[in-house]
């Protein structure tokens, strides 16, 4: 008999994970993934025709699957910066691609890093240069390692590691940066601690590339795909250049299909690891679809509009301690929410300043009926500022990127970021393309040639489109909603000019 008994330990030992489950009480580990340009519908949970996300839609079958999620803001930099600060990323300057954070920002790894966290990103920052020496790189701002470009990157990725020059790491490029994560929380694994990491992809994003065995499952696309022709950026030349709509979404779901499968191959090692248990893991898109790209979308718009198609994403949370069974939620849920929620799920104190996302961990539980408050989006006019010849924020050298990309600007594979000093600010200050989301209601605002605002309410229930505009029905919905609209704006002109910083 004592043969038998040790005969099954040492058979439970052998197929026993190589960490034990965390013990019941102990801070969970976090990952936040998120693709680049990846827009709600182009997903196979959620019905596209041609893209295969098998990792994914298995996530969406698993865990808690956000049905309205959105972007903070149309563009990737601004929404990077709302969920590294739970903050709209007009608050601290962060207009549009290529304008940086500001150094006094406070982000959920310098709070989580409180707590013991050991931090880590991994990817696409574009919130500032990587450099070692930038007041605003991923070290600067929380992180004790990174592996990190200053925007989006292709096969055989140049990064810089820990602020140093960059250097070309072989291989698809989702895999790459999934890789130097896991490398990440093996050695914080070892040490005992909690991790923290942030794993930004620079997939989909163009120019498209594919490895072979990804692209021969999109073969059929050309042929299927209407004639169109779309601009995008060359491989070759690192300009823009003009192609059939098929060839270029041969490549792009290429590249979703393997940013999907290195999403994958993290899971696997959480599994393998014992770790996947007590990890958040969460995905989203930085942005709706871009135009090069927009097929088969149920929703208007597309990337740096403030219409769904411009700003809802995939939302898909998985955590089997605190989400056993599967389930989705109705909740219109933003970027911003992070930071608040992770502070709700850590026990950390929300930082001392406006914060406009809202704790969704009561959406984990499936106790949140309802949002407490409306989801704003503002992409800031930032034509007049330039023209004022501001100060900048930051000194320029600081702000020069190193690390290359395909895409030529101006004839310069590098980029650089901005910020400025904001001047006084006047009611010009308030315009650019905005909207407010409170239940089932959304009022859009755009400027037009003659001066008179273009005003749109839309009713995203029975209207998920946002084809009917209620705006002349609707009086008293839309009266409420300007007037919200306004404050909010007023309170982030308020940050924009430095008051957060001051207290």
């Amino acid at each position: 008999m004592s043969k038998i008994l040790l005969l099954v330990s040492l058979l439970c030992s052998f197929f026993t994970p190589l960490s034990a489950a965390a013990p019941a009480g102990s801070p969970p580990n976090i990952i936040l993934l998120m693709g680049d340009d990846h827009g709600w519908e182009e997903t196979g949970y959620n019905g596209h025709p041609h893209v295969k996300t098998p990792v994914l839609d298995e996530m969406a079958r698993s865990g808690l699957r956000f049905d309205n999620f959105y972007a903070a803001h149309p563009n990737c930099s601004p929404t990077r910066a709302s969920i590294l600060t739970g903050r709209h990323p007009n608050r601290m300057g962060t207009f549009a691609p290529g304008w940086s954070m500001r150094p006094e920002e406070i982000t959920i790894a310098h709070l989580l890093g409180q707590s013991g966290y050991r931090c880590g990103h991994f990817g696409k920052w574009h919130v500032g240069a990587v450099k070692a020496g930038s007041p605003v790189n991923p070290g600067a701002m929380g992180f004790h390692e990174w592996v990190s470009h200053d925007n989006f990157f292709e096969l055989n990725p140049s990064l810089s590691r820990n602020g140093g020059p960059p250097e070309i790491i072989p291989g698809e490029s989702s895999e790459v940066v999934v890789r130097e994560a896991i490398r990440f929380i093996e050695s914080t694994r070892k040490a005992g601690k909690p991790f923290f990491a942030v794993v930004w992809f620079g997939s989909p994003h163009e120019p498209y590339s594919g490895l072979p065995a990804d692209l021969a499952l999109y073969d059929h696309l050309p042929a299927k795909v209407p004639d169109k022709k779309v601009s995008l950026t060359s491989n070759q030349t690192g300009e823009q250049v003009t192609r059939p709509q098929g060839e270029v979404l041969r490549e792009r779901y290429a590249e979703i299909t393997a940013m999907d499968r290195a999403i994958g191959l993290l899971r696997k090692h959480l599994a393998a690891r014992g770790l996947r248990q007590n990890t958040l893991l969460f995905y989203c898109g930085d942005n709706g679809t871009s135009a090069d790209a927009s097929l088969a979308s149920p929703h208007r718009g597309v990337k740096s509009q403030v219409y769904d198609g411009g700003i809802r994403v995939p939302g898909i949370l998985e955590w089997p301690a605190r989400i056993p069974q599967p389930r989705s939620t109705d909740i219109r849920a933003v970027t911003s929410d992070l930071l608040p929620t992770l502070c709700a799920l850590t026990g950390r104190p929300l930082p001392a300043r406006p914060i406009d996302g809202v704790d969704l961990s009561p959406a984990l539980d499936g106790t949140m009926t309802e949002r407490t408050r409306p989801i704003c989006f503002w992409d800031f006019h930032i034509a007049r500022l330039q023209k004022s010849k501001p100060e900048p924020y930051l000194a320029p050298e600081l702000q020069q990127g190193t690390t290359p990309l395909v895409k030529l600007m101006n004839g310069k594979a590098t980029r650089d970021f901005v910020n400025y000093r904001h001047p006084p600010v006047t009611d010009a200050d308030y315009l650019g393309p905005r909207a407010i989301l409170d239940g089932r209601f959304k009022l859009v605002l755009h400027e037009s040639p003659n001066g008179a605002p273009r005003q749109e309410l839309f009713d995203l229930q029975a209207d998920p489109a946002e084809k009917t505009n209620l705006f002349p029905q609707q009086p008293a919905v839309a009266g409420k909603l300007l007037a919200e609209l306004r404050q909010w704006q007023q309170s982030v002109l308020q940050s924009l000019g430095g008051a957060d910083y001051r207290k």
